[in-house]
């Protein structure tokens, strides 16, 4: 009987990282995605409007930043199911 507690064990702890590790890895797919589209489009409309660089550049980063708020939510969930489930 002793083994099936520590069979239980392994399995709780078994979902705990299988969890963790899917809540990081799907949760990081949009930003990647959504920060490569904006550096795309930045890129492009730097080549089109030189003069507009320093405009462009901050809010490419400002957008680069919002966009990433998921990928830190996505993390701090992972630290939660981690740490406290």
């Amino acid at each position: 009987m002793e083994n099936l507690g520590d069979l239980a064990q392994g399995l709780a702890l078994l979902g705990k990282y299988l969890g963790a590790g899917l809540c990081m890895g799907i949760g990081a797919i949009g930003p990647g995605i959504g920060e490569g589209n904006i550096g795309a489009h930045a890129m492009d409309a730097m080549a089109r409007q030189p003069e507009m660089v320093g405009t462009i550049t901050t809010r490419m980063l400002l957008a680069d930043a919002v966009a990433e708020t998921t990928g830190i939510y996505s993390l701090l969930i992972a630290f939660m199911i981690l740490l406290v489930v």
